[in-house]
Order: C-alpha cells, then sequence, then structure tokens
C-alpha cells in the first residue's frame, strides 16, 4: 500500500471508529440507548494490537487439529456446566434481577447444545470433500479442504451475554481458529465471569477476552482479524462494518430490526396469543428476534388482546404476584428509551393496554404492554422495541399484511399463524426474513442445524452448527494434478495439438 493509501485508511478507520463509539454510546450494544456502567480495570486500547499478534503467532506455530479442539470444546462444555448456577447469578447481578430459568434455557442450554452439534459432527466437517473435475481434466482430482482463517474476533452484545459469546467462539474453535473475545460493557459481571471462565478452559494464547467501554470496542473493530462476528444493533453494524472495511475484514453481522407475527384468518387466536406471549416477554423482550409487531385479521384485534391479557396475568399474576419469572430492563438508559417510546404513543393518541401489573422505574420493571393500531410515524413503528412493548395492528386481508412487511426492511424473524399449508406458502414465497418459525416464536434460533442470519439490514452471512464453522474456515479449493495430462500438450506451437483442441472445444 503507498503513503496515500495508508494515509486514507488509517483516516478511515479513525472516523469510523469515533463513529462506532458515538452510536454505541447512544444504542448500546444491544438495540438502543444505554447508559455507561461503572466497570472495573478495562483493557487498554495499546494492549489490543499485541494480543491479537500473540494469538495470531501462536495460531501459526501449532494450527489446532480435530484432537485440540475436540478437547477445547468438551472442557469448555463442562466448565459452563459446572458454572450454570454461577453464571444466572452473575447475569441476575448485571440485570438487577434476571429470571434464573429464563438464563439457564437461553444463556446455558443453548450453549451446551451447540457444542454437543459441534462435538458430534467435527470430524465429518473437518474431512475434505471430493469435488468432481470434469472429463476435459482428467486424470486429476479436486476437493474442498475446510481451512482454519486464523483469529476470529466476537463482539458481543448484553442481552443475551453468555450465548451470544460463547456460540460464535466454540464454532471459531471448531473451525480451528483462536479467538478474541469483546464481550458487552452492559454486562460488566457478566463479561468478569467469562474472562474467568475461558482462562480456566484456555491458554491466553488460544482465547483472549478484552473488556471496556465503547472506544475499546470501536478500537476492537478496527484489527486486522481474519474474521469478525458482531452481534447488536442495525446501527453500529454499519459501523461496525466501516472499520472493518479497511482490514477487509471478512464479517458475520448478526443484526436486528423489526420481526413481525402475521396471524391468519384460521389460526386459533388464543394458541397465537400463547407463543407470542412467550416469544415477546421471555427476557423481558429484550431479544433481537422477539416479535416486534403483530399483524392480525381486523375483526380478532380486540380478541387477541384479550387472549394475551390472558397469558400475561396466567405467567406472571394480575398484580405481577411471579414478579420473580419477569426479568428487567438492563439499565436505566434502556429504560428510559422505552418510556419515551410510550410518551410519544401517548402524545399520538395511541390506544395503550397495559396487561398486568404496573411500572417501577426503581427495580426497571415495565410490565407487558400493547399499542393497538400504532402508525408509521410513531416512534415504537420507526425503531426495534427490544423491550416489553407490542404494537398490535389490525389488516384486511392477507395480500394488505404481505405488503406491510415488504413496505420494511427486511426482518430477522418472520412468524407465521396459520394452519393452511397454502396461506403459509404464500407468506413464505411473497417475504424474505433471516429466518421463519411457522406457528411459534424464537425456536429456530435453537435449532442447531438451521443457520441464523439476517439479511440487508437485519444482518449479513450466518452462524449455527455447519453454517458456522464454514463461515469461520476458509473452503480451500485443491486440484490434484497427474503425472501425465492434456494440459501438458497445450503450448505453442498449437498445431501440435489440434487434434487435442478439437476434442476439448465441442
Amino acid at each position: 500500500m503507498n503513503t496515500a493509501a495508508t494515509i486514507a485508511a488509517n483516516a478511515a478507520i479513525t472516523a469510523a471508529n469515533a463513529a462506532i463509539a458515538g452510536a454505541a454510546r447512544q444504542q448500546g450494544s444491544g438495540s438502543a440507548g444505554s447508559s455507561t456502567p461503572h466497570r472495573g480495570a478495562d483493557t487498554a486500547a495499546t494492549d489490543l494490537a499485541p494480543t491479537l499478534q500473540r494469538l495470531r503467532d501462536a495460531w501459526q506455530a501449532n494450527k489446532p487439529d480435530h484432537a485440540q479442539r475436540h478437547a477445547d470444546l468438551q472442557r469448555l462444555r463442562d466448565a459452563l456446566k459446572r458454572k450454570l448456577d454461577a453464571m444466572a447469578t452473575t447475569i441476575a447481578a448485571d440485570f438487577g434481577h434476571r429470571s434464573r430459568e429464563e438464563s439457564v434455557i437461553a444463556d446455558g442450554m443453548t450453549v451446551l447444545n451447540d457444542i454437543d452439534h459441534l462435538i458430534k459432527h467435527l470430524r465429518g466437517w473437518m474431512k475434505p470433500k471430493r469435488i468432481g473435475v470434469g472429463w476435459r481434466f482428467l486424470p486429476a482430482r479436486a476437493q474442498l479442504r475446510p481451512s482454519p482463517v486464523g483469529v476470529v474476533g466476537v463482539i458481543a452484545p448484553w442481552n443475551y451475554p453468555v450465548n451470544l459469546s460463547l456460540i460464535p467462539l466454540a464454532t471459531a474453535i471448531a473451525a480451528g481458529n483462536h479467538v478474541y473475545l469483546k464481550p458487552s460493557e452492559h454486562t460488566p459481571k457478566t463479561s468478569q465471569f467469562l474472562r474467568e471462565l475461558l482462562a480456566e478452559v484456555f491458554p491466553p494464547d488460544r482465547v483472549a477476552v478484552a473488556t471496556g467501554g465503547a472506544e475499546i470496542g470501536a478500537a476492537f473493530a478496527g484489527l486486522p482479524f481474519d474474521h469478525l462476528v458482531f452481534t447488536g444493533s442495525t446501527a453500529v453494524g454499519r459501523k461496525v462494518m466501516a472499520a472493518a472495511a479497511p482490514n477487509l475484514t471478512p464479517l458475520t453481522l448478526e443484526l436486528g430490526g423489526k420481526s413481525p407475527a402475521l396471524i391468519a384468518d384460521d389460526y386459533p387466536i388464543e394458541r397465537a396469543a400463547a407463543r407470542i406471549a412467550t416469544g415477546k416477554w421471555f427476557n423481558g423482550g429484550q431479544t433481537c428476534i422477539a416479535p416486534d409487531y403483530v399483524l392480525v385479521p381486523k375483526g380478532k384485534r380486540d380478541a387477541l388482546v384479550k387472549a394475551l391479557r390472558a397469558e400475561v396475568i396466567a405467567r406472571y399474576g394480575e398484580h405481577f404476584e411471579n414478579v420473580g419469572d419477569y426479568t428487567r430492563i438492563i439499565n436505566d438508559g434502556q429504560y428510559a428509551r422505552l418510556k419515551g417510546y410510550l410518551d410519544d404513543a401517548k402524545q399520538r393518541g395511541i390506544e395503550k393496554v397495559t396487561l398486568a401489573g404496573h411500572a417501577d422505574p426503581a427495580q426497571r420493571i415495565m410490565p407487558p404492554t400493547l399499542l393497538l393500531d400504532p402508525g408509521d410515524d410513531a416512534t415504537v413503528m420507526q425503531e426495534e422495541i427490544f423491550g416489553p412493548l407490542l404494537s398490535i395492528k389490525s389488516y384486511r386481508t392477507l395480500d394488505d399484511a404481505i405488503a406491510y412487511i415488504n413496505a420494511h426492511d427486511r426482518p430477522l424473524a418472520l412468524y407465521p399463524f396459520s394452519h393452511d399449508n397454502a396461506v403459509v406458502e404464500k407468506i413464505l414465497h411473497h417475504t424474505l426474513a433471516g429466518g421463519v418459525s411457522v406457528n411459534d416464536t424464537l425456536f429456530h434460533f435453537a435449532i442447531t442445524d438451521l443457520p441464523f442470519g439476517g439479511v440487508g439490514p437485519s444482518g449479513m452471512g450466518a452462524y449455527h452448527g455447519r453454517a458456522g464453522f464454514d463461515a469461520m474456515s476458509k473452503q480451500l479449493p485443491v486440484l490434484w494434478q497427474a503425472r501425465r495430462t492434456g494440459g501438458d500438450l497445450l503450448k505453442p506451437p498449437y498445431s501440435k495439438a489440434k487434434w487435442l483442441l478439437d476434442l476439448i472445444v465441442r
């Protein structure tokens, strides 16, 4: 690279890093606004590049074979399994309160499930795949050889801080890479838990952890990784992509957006309400693939409201008697953002329905709340909600509902509800989303053989299972030439090989 190009690239990195830091301060690493938490000792910015180089040098000196990858994954699984209670307690301390069961399911079971899947299939995935060369190139042979790329960076968010750190990390380890992890500054206790867990499992030249705020995150994104996985908001994802661009770092971006549920006219409202309630109010709605709004036939809107109220009361009690099962909003900044959505809706005259309980800012409890038929000018319809608010929008025809989805950014998840296969196929044919659960919510994320990723503003690339292994590997094409080949004859003067040219060009 010449001097002018180097200066231009450095300027681009500086500008992108400043933009990431600013966006992260405003939006947090999960979705939108958040306050800066108190943290202990952070990683110094000057340590980032040397740590990356140490990881890369160690990888280059001893690229992990199957035995090492398998042993690393098994140790990680065993260590996490032993520490599930400590993990749940630590996450709850960061949230103020989080349901233990939700932590064990979402940050424990999912990771163990993915590691089990990686271990089971690892040897088969590592095998080179034979590729046909075609008759013109016989007797050569060819193969695709999955090769590790080097050091994978992982930038994880706060909403599922263990899951979204360890699943990409474990996948990168399975693919034979070393890993540099940057967990969220908004869950500092969990970040420390991860640092200690990973130090117990891996030597420091195989896995490293960087902690710190938006400035460290921005500098981290600008490092010349061999692959970078970012999970967070669309706005910050754009800045991460800009920071990675000067290094041409390959990216997997798991972003967010507004994921719709579409209830067709034939589907039972009570069953739809039960499954939407699970997807929406798990983790207090702080889930990137939570239903963000529901499209329901016009004559069934009020029945859906009634059914959702019954579901919430059955789960948490009319006055939140079971409030221990209800996860708090992560911090004051996120709470204020959600309160701002409600204030905006009130100013616009949008009907609000609180399904149970009441708000408690001191404990950051925001109850399950519906907003009925908000217009697209409402803030709640312009931004990803990432909380326990749910918009209900009526539609007249299925075509109208499909057109509404297509008039907006492609969502990270789509949830069609219908027992009519023709209706479901119509929805799937005329829309596009990162992933789909038919007649349910969330669960496609947990299926290890289904790639997880978005489309456009909701993401780029995918991981989980084989998709993640392939994304964090180089599918290296290798041609093995034979001792004698027709190619040896294809050289000037070509008149001597006219018979061969006539044979292959036909």
